[in-house]
């Protein structure tokens, strides 16, 4: 099985409530120097079988339609390599 990721964020120009909340709360949680946070979307998809071009434009077609509201999102979609060795932080 192969993982493909979307990564779904706001749009630049969209303002962004809850990154503006964590921006605001790291300083007071002594992170400096944080001059931005943007809040997103990872969607992780075990795919069956070979992730090729009939695959990957589905899953397009999968974040566009259902996945990203693309009004005010955009969305990436990537393959992502087999990380079985390493442990989730």
């Amino acid at each position: 099985m192969a993982r493909v990721v979307v990564d779904v964020m706001l749009k630049p120009e969209i303002l962004d409530p809850q990154g503006q909340a964590v921006q605001r709360a790291l300083p007071r949680l002594g992170f400096e120097g944080i001059a931005d946070v943007r809040q997103g979307k990872r969607f992780e998809l075990e795919v069956e079988g070979p992730v090729d071009d009939a695959a990957l434009a589905r899953i397009n077609e999968m974040a566009e339609t259902f996945l990203a509201n693309t009004v005010i999102e955009d969305f990436v979609v990537k393959i992502e390599a087999d990380e079985k060795s390493e442990e989730p932080k």
